[in-house]
C-alpha cells in the first residue's frame, strides 16, 4: 500500500499525527464507492509538492505517521463501527492526534466517540452541505445520514458542542432540530461565522469533520451525494482552517470521496491537499 506523501516509514513512537484510512461504504444513499478514497487520497498526495506556497511549511518538516486501513467492508455495520472505534481510542490514548480518510461520513461516529472519551469538553466542527441530523434514515440509526444526530446525542456533552457550517441541505425536522440543540450555521461565508464564535472555542479539545461534498459539484463531482448551490471553494476552506490555528484541534476526518464517480481524480487532489494543509498548520516539526 502506497502511503500518504512524506509519511514516515518508522516513526510511530515520535510521531504526533496518525492517518488512517477508514473505507467504510455501507450505508451510503445514493451511489457507493467512497471506499476507494482512502487509497486514491494517498495516491494523488504524491502529485502535490510536499511545500505549500500558502503555509509556507513543508511535509519533510512535519512528524507524522501513515497506518494505513482498517479492514471495514464485508462486516456488520456494528462491527465495523467497533473497530474504528477501538483503534482510535488507542491512538488517541496514546496521545496521538488522528487524520482518517473516510469512506462515507458514518466513520466519523466511531472517531468521535473515541475522541470525546479520551478529550472531555470535546467540541466537533462540521463541514458540510448536508445536516445529517436524522433520528432514522430507512429505519437504521446509523447511517451516513443520521452521523451527527447520533453524535451529538451519544458523543457529546451537550448537542450545542457540535458547530456546523456550510449545511445547505436537510429536512423540515433536521433544521428545526439543529436550530434548537445545535450551532447551525446557515450562512455560507464560514470564515466570518467561524470568526464570531472563535473565542468559545479557545482551550477546548476540537474534531473537525469534512465532508467533501461542501464544495459545489462543479469543483468536487466525485462525491456519492452531491448537493448543487455551493459558494465555498478550496481558499475559503483553507482560510477557515487557518483562523482554527490557535485552537487545540486533537482530530479530523475528510469523508464521502467517491473515486469512481470522480473526473480526473480531481476530487481525491482536493481531499489530499486539504490533509497536507492540516498536517502542516496543526502538525508538529520532527524530533532530530
Amino acid at each position: 500500500m502506497k502511503r500518504f506523501i512524506s509519511a514516515s516509514a518508522s516513526g510511530f513512537k515520535k510521531a504526533e499525527w496518525i492517518l488512517l484510512g477508514a473505507p467504510l461504504d455501507s450505508t451510503v444513499s445514493r451511489q457507493p464507492g467512497s471506499s476507494k478514497a482512502p487509497q486514491s487520497i494517498r495516491d494523488e498526495s504524491w502529485n502535490l509538492e510536499t511545500f505549500s506556497f500558502s503555509i509556507k511549511r513543508d511535509l519533510e518538516d512535519v512528524n507524522f505517521f501513515d497506518i494505513g486501513d482498517l479492514v471495514l467492508q464485508c462486516r456488520p455495520i456494528e462491527i465495523a463501527l467497533d473497530i474504528i472505534y477501538k483503534v482510535a481510542n488507542h491512538l488517541f490514548k496514546n496521545r496521538k492526534k488522528v487524520l482518517s480518510f473516510g469512506g462515507e461520513h458514518l466513520v466519523s461516529y466511531g472517531l468521535i466517540k473515541a475522541a470525546a472519551e479520551t478529550h472531555p469538553g470535546l467540541h466537533v466542527i462540521h463541514l458540510d452541505a448536508h445536516a445529517d441530523l436524522r433520528d432514522t434514515y430507512h429505519g437504521e440509526r446509523f447511517t451516513h445520514a443520521t452521523v451527527m444526530r447520533r453524535v451529538a446525542e451519544e458523543c457529546l456533552d451537550t448537542p450545542s458542542n457540535l458547530y456546523q457550517f456550510g449545511i445547505r441541505s436537510g429536512t423540515k425536522q433536521e433544521y428545526e432540530w439543529g436550530k434548537n440543540n445545535t450551532r447551525l450555521f446557515e450562512e455560507q461565508d464560514i470564515v466570518s461565522a467561524l470568526s464570531n464564535v472563535i473565542n468559545d472555542l479557545q482551550d477546548k479539545p476540537i474534531y473537525i469533520s469534512l465532508d467533501i461534498d461542501i464544495f459545489d459539484p462543479s469543483i468536487a463531482p466525485g462525491t456519492g451525494t452531491p448537493e448543487p448551490g455551493g459558494v465555498i471553494d478550496y481558499r475559503e476552506v483553507l482560510n477557515f482552517m487557518t483562523t482554527m490555528s490557535s485552537l487545540n484541534i486533537v482530530g479530523m476526518d475528510i469523508v464521502e470521496v467517491c473515486p469512481l464517480l470522480d473526473i480526473n481524480n480531481i476530487t481525491s487532489v482536493l481531499a489530499a491537499k486539504i490533509a497536507r494543509e492540516a498536517l502542516l498548520l496543526w502538525g508538529v516539526e520532527k524530533v532530530v
